[in-house]
């Protein structure tokens, strides 16, 4: 299952920098992840400084 970023998110960047597939992209005021591309690595929310990431 993909992760999915919440409106926590700071739009810090640092999970589409971590992410290795290139899932991630910056959205209308919070970072999105692309479930299609998502392989559920968990990277993006073990970096995320705010939790703002979760399998969705």
């Amino acid at each position: 299952m993909a992760y999915v970023i919440g409106d926590d998110c700071i739009m810090c960047g640092s999970c589409a920098e971590q992410c290795p597939v290139g899932a991630i992209s910056e959205g209308d005021g919070k970072y999105e992840i692309d479930p299609d591309v998502c392989v559920s690595c968990g990277s993006c929310a073990e970096q995320c400084p705010v939790s703002a990431i979760a399998e969705g």
